[in-house]
Parts: C-alpha cells; structure tokens; sequence
C-alpha cells in the first residue's frame, strides 16, 4: 500500500498524505462527493477532480497488482521463475513493460517457432544468432531429419526461432515502440465498392495523418467507418526505419549467418512485431480518443444537469406535434399532473381559435405561471401561437430541450409514475418537470440519452458509465435535494444511498408522513450510521425542526453551531437569520483536532445562504421571428442562438430551425481557442453570425467573432 501512495502521490502532484487519507476514506466506503465536502481536513482541500483521480489511480494499480499475482503464477507453474525475474515483475508498475516481461513465457497457440523447436532446430537457431559461423549450409545439414528433409526447410524453421526470440526482445518492442510514438500515421481508405452508401464518411475515404496528431473526434470517425465496413484503417510508420533500427540490435557482422538473421528480422516485424505494436498503438490511441470523448460528454452533462431551474411554479407543459396535435399537461407547484388534453392548432386541422381558447382557459383555471415548450417537431409555429395569446397575467414561454424525453416516456420509471397515462401524456409531463427542476428529471434517463457529447456509442462503454454515473452523482449532491419531495431516481444518487435505501425512504415518507428532522432517517430500513454520515448532509428537510436541516452544514458539525449560538446569547435560527451577529464570531476558538477551518468556513458560508441552489436563475430566450427554416438564413445575418452541444471541435447552435449550425472552434473568438468550453457553455444564450448555408446537405456554418 505504501507503494501505491507514493506512485499516486508522484503521478498526480499530491503530498502522500493527502492520498493515503483519500484511500482510506474510499476503502472504509466514502463517497467522492463526500470526502471532497466533509473532510477536507483530512484531504487538506482536494477537489472531487483530484479525489476521483486518486480513486482510479488507486483502482488501476490495484488490477495490475492483480496482473502482476497471475504472471508470477503462470511463470511459476512453468518452473521458470527465478529470483531475479520474480524480483524485476514485483518492481514493475508500468503495464506495457510487464507484458513484455511476460511475452516469452506466455503460453502461446502452436507456433512456426514452437514447431521448428519440436522438430530439434533451436540449438541451430542459437547459432546463426551468435553470427559466428560462415558455413552455414555446413552446420544446417547436421539437422536434415525425415521431418526436415532439406537445408531449405532447416534454415527456415530456425528463422521462424529466431523471429520469435527477435519479437520477444525487449530492446526491439521498446524501439520499434519509439519510431511508431513518432512516425506512425494512421491512414484510412474507403472499402472498394463501399463508396456511395458510406458517403458520410466522404472526408475520410483517402486520409493520411500522423497518429499523435489525430485529434480524438477524427479517429472515433474513422473507427467507426471502419466497424460498419465502410473504411480500412491502419496504423503504421515507414518500414526501412524499423527495419534499419532492428538491424542495429541483433546484427553483428557480415557473415552468412548475419544473413540468415536480417531475413529473420524482416519476417518477425512485417508477420509479428509490426501486427502486435500497431494494435498496442491502435488501442491507446482509442483510449485517448475516448478519454477526450467521455470528458466532453461528461462536461456537456455536467452542465446541463446544472442548468436553470424555474423553480416550484405551476407549469403548463406542450409537447407540439401538427398532424397528432399539441399534447398539454398542467402540473402544479411540486410537478404533480393535474390535467391533460390535446389541442390541434397547427395543419392539417388548424383549429387556432379553438386551441387558444383551451389555452386561455387552462391558464386561467390552473393558475398557471409558465408555459414549456418542447423544441422538437412544429416548436417554433407552437412557440409563435403561444405568445400571440392573450392571457389575463404575465406568463413566462420558455423553449425546452426535448433530448431523451421519448426514451424516458417509454420507459419503466414512466409506466410506474403515470401507468394510466400513455407516452404522449409522460412526455409532455416530462417537458414541463424539465423547465421546474432538469436534475430532479432528467435523472430519470440514461445520460447516453440526453443527446449531449459525441461518439458516445463508440468509446468504452463501462468506462463512459462510469464517468457519466460520476458526473450525475456530483450534480445531485452538489445542489442536494428535498428529503421530503424527492424522488427515488434523485436519492439514488445522493451519497451512499443507491436504489434500494433511495426506495426505503420513499416508504418511509409514504408510511409516517414527511420527515421532521434528518435523525429520523435512522429510522429508515437497512439505514446504518455509516450511510447516514455519508448522505445526510446533502438532503434537505424544508420548515422542519432544525433550521440546519435546510443546510449544508453536517449533522456531525451541529454541535459546532450550537456552540457559536451559545455564546452570542441567541438561537440558531436567530444566528442564520442575523448577518450582523455572525461577524462577531471567531473561527479560530472553535477549531478542534477534528474541525479545522476549512469546516468551518464552510459552515459560516451555509449560515449566510441556508439551502441555497448553486445553479443560476434561469432566462427567458427568444429566436429571430424572420428565420424558422434553413432557407430563411442569409449568409452575414446576425441571430441569437442557444449552444445545444459541445464537441472539441466546436459548438452546435440552435437559431430556430431544424438544423443546428456549429460554430467551429476557429470562429468562437479572435485569438486561439484550444477547449470551447473555455469559451461557451451548454444553454448559453450567443449571437453568431451565419458564414455559409449549405441547403443540399442541411449544414449551417456560423461564427461568434465580431458579431456586433
């Protein structure tokens, strides 16, 4: 273990404290949210980033620990361990260089090699490789036997030897290894015959480029092409470097034996080192790719998880459709569903007085605040009838993201919600919850269904769950929820819960009513102390009997805040509410061997804002009027756009039509922009400017810069 703290500690520029704390905090069950909130003094204030990253640091040392136990094994069991090899595999912490260590002794299918050395052609084979002898055919036809009949057959069972031994090198892998992390380029060509039904992968049907200079979202495509059997793609540098590098190695002078190992030297790289390393490359240089993919897609979430809140506000949810009609869902202040009908404004029924009087009505009835429109099929004529409506109060219209909306209508989570109700109704419903909370809803569906990110069905689909699952967590805990009003989806995900205590305190509330205080959760089936350190603080109890309970301040630090009401004379609720007051208080008198001041600056912050949501208040955004379709743009037209997704080569936008345009990373300011997001984030209200419409292939090019 010491050795795992101080490789951690060494990779990610930590003290070894600092990672020996965090590991212990894991592996006694902590979550990241929390060690990364409630015990900074133990991790002296890392962020979730460093925790995460000391936690699959620590998760990668631990499988090739494991690795390293099934190689000693295998080793062992041949009768070849020696100390000195046991020695070198146990020092070994780098996964490509144990691989290699292990590669002669690694059982292997019957080989070319494995057969010359059954047909008795290795001490021959050791020979030629000392390159000493000149009479090679000589010494060869000491080996013709009925199963090798010839000099022919005998020196080319022994090449077969010795390209495996020249395969098996160390020194060759490493060096070979060096040219390709230089040289190699990947290239891609289209399968012959394939060329008009892949025509989306045009741009890569003749592509060259040096492999460390791909960017992840041009490999991710070739790939692809390449797994629908559109594309070839290899990874390879020039051969006569390779070639040249190993010849360096093993040959040793001129002789004709010399000979015989240049010929083995050729046939290992093109028929064994060349195939072995170009996979090596090609499956690092996807796991980058997909590192740079699922960062992305998780910043994307990360973000639209974080987005706006309305708020507890009585929500007429719309789900536009012409043919079908417009579903309408009215959904009071806690986004229950308290009506539903159909209303059919638009073509081929164009029943318009009829639809707006039922609008009128409805706002009228259920003293409806805001109206949520899905952005999907016939939004933005739904968006212009809305607004065109008379209504006896102010109604804010906002346009909602519909991404995922269908997968979560169909789904378990919304038959068991709203089994009476078919899947028009749910998604309506979901539209509407969309604009009130989009955690507390959009924590129903699978991140990979929200529609944010790119080539997320092509990257390593555990490590994506994870990370997305990660991301999901942190959002939840970091806004913490309604102890009283959540949902199960939403507790599942606060620290330490899961599914099945999530479940058990939605029986809970459903049994004994509304929890007055956070204790009462101890109550709660297969609720331990261990879960309630780990969870209570990031739920919170509205109105109940401790105002703490609508804080982020931890039960275990109440005493704490006891203590500072004590000595100015005053309640608790008297110090939260009194700004005045808690200036007076000194920090330092109640720093203990356990609360620093990390704690309790954090304490004295939640004591300022009890429960206050992280996320911004949200604004209300209008298109351009003139432009609802692709033929409407003009190139130079300046229009207000909202970024609906971010890749690492840009932006895409919404300004109104059906097709986004994409802003490309060279057009987002005037200077170089290496990340978009440190230019743009997901939601964000832009002006951009139209460069070039592109009618045939439905494609828009915008531009952010100079946009005035």
């Amino acid at each position: 273990m010491e050795q795992f703290i101080t490789l951690i500690a060494s990779a990610l520029h930590l003290k070894e404290k600092q990672v020996a704390n965090t590991i212990k905090l894991l592996t006694e069950g902590a979550t990241i949210p929390f060690i990364s909130r409630y015990r900074k003094e133990m991790t002296e204030n890392m962020d979730e980033v460093q925790v995460a990253a000391v936690k699959e640091q620590y998760d990668k040392l631990c499988e090739l620990d494991k690795r390293k136990n099934s190689i000693l094994k295998s080793i062992e069991e041949q009768d070849k361990l020696t100390p000195e090899l046991r020695l070198r595999i146990q020092n070994c912490w780098n996964i490509t260089e144990l691989e290699d260590i292990y590669l002669p002794y690694k059982p292997k299918r019957r080989t070319r090699a494995e057969i010359a050395r059954e047909k008795g052609l290795e001490p021959l084979a050791k020979v030629l490789m000392r390159q000493t002898e000149n009479n090679v055919n000589e010494i060869a036809t000491r080996f013709v036997t009925k199963e090798v009949p010839n000099i022919e057959e005998v020196l080319k069972g022994a090449r077969d030897i010795m390209a495996e031994w020249i395969n098996e090198s160390e020194a060759a892998r490493n060096s070979i290894r060096n040219i390709f992390a230089r040289n190699a380029v990947i290239a891609s060509r289209v399968i012959k015959g394939k060329e008009e039904e892949g025509q989306k992968y045009k741009d890569y049907f003749k592509m060259d480029e040096l492999l460390h200079k791909c960017s992840s979202h041009r490999l991710l495509a070739m790939r692809r092409g390449e797994a629908e059997g559109f594309l070839r793609v290899s990874v390879s540098p020039e051969e006569a470097p390779c070639l040249e590098r190993l010849e360096k190695i093993f040959i040793k002078g001129v002789s004709l034996s010399s000979i015989q190992v240049s010929e083995s030297i050729t046939d290992s790289y093109k028929r064994l080192l060349k195939p072995s390393i170009e996979t090596e490359f090609a499956n690092i240089s996807k796991e980058k790719a997909d590192t740079e993919a699922i960062r992305v897609f998780a910043e994307n979430l990360h973000q639209l998880l974080l987005s706006p809140p309305l708020g507890q506000k009585r929500v007429l949810g719309v789900d536009p459709g012409y043919r079908t009609g417009c579903k309408l869902v009215c959904l009071d202040a806690q986004g229950n569903l308290v009506h539903n009908e159909t209303i059919y404004p638009h073509p081929p029924q164009n029943e318009y007085t009829q639809a707006s009087r039922k609008i009128q009505k409805l706002v009228e009835s259920y003293d409806i605040q805001a109206i949520a429109i899905g952005n999907g099929t016939a939004s933005r004529e739904t968006e212009q009838f809305i607004q065109n409506i008379r209504y006896d109060r102010e109604v804010k219209v906002f346009v909602v993201s519909e991404n995922g909306a269908s997968i979560y209508s169909a789904s378990k989570v919304a038959r068991d919600e709203f089994p009476e109700y078919d899947v028009t109704v749910r998604g309506a419903v979901s539209i509407g919850r969309r604009l009130m909370d989009p955690l507390a809803e959009l924590v129903k569906i699978d991140p990979k269904s929200i529609g944010v990110g790119q080539y997320q069905h092509d990257v390593d689909q555990n490590r994506l769950k994870t990370a997305l699952d990660q991301t999901v967590e942190s959002c939840v805990n970091k806004v913490g929820v309604d102890l009283n009003t959540a949902s199960k989806h939403l507790l599942t995900y606060i620290s330490g819960l899961g599914p099945q205590l999530a479940q058990n305190v939605v029986d809970y509330r459903t049994q004994n009513g509304a929890f007055k205080n956070r204790k009462e959760l101890l109550k709660v089936a297969k609720m331990g102390a261990k879960t309630f350190e780990q969870c209570a603080g990031f739920l919170r109890i509205r109105n109940g009997e401790n105002p703490l309970d609508n804080s982020a301040v931890h039960p275990e630090s109440y005493t704490v805040v006891e203590k500072m009401a004590k000595s100015l004379g005053i309640s608790i609720a008297e110090l939260i509410e009194n700004k005045e007051l808690k200036k007076d208080i000194k920090l330092s008198d109640y720093v203990t061997d356990k609360v620093g001041l990390p704690t309790l600056n954090d304490i004295m912050q939640e004591l300022d804002k009890p429960g206050r949501d992280p996320r911004q208040g949200i604004k209300v955004f209008e298109f351009d009027p003139t432009v609802k379709k692709i033929e409407d743009l003009k190139v130079g037209q300046v229009l207000p756009g909202i970024i609906t997704n971010i890749t690492n080569f840009g932006a895409f936008v919404d300004v109104g039509i059906k097709e986004n345009g994409l802003v490309h990373v060279s057009n987002m300011a005037d200077r170089f922009v290496s990340d978009p997001t440190e230019i743009v984030k997901l939601h964000q209200h832009v002006q951009v400017k139209v460069l070039e419409v592109d009618i045939a292939r439905k494609r828009v090019q915008l531009s952010m810069k100079d946009n005035s």
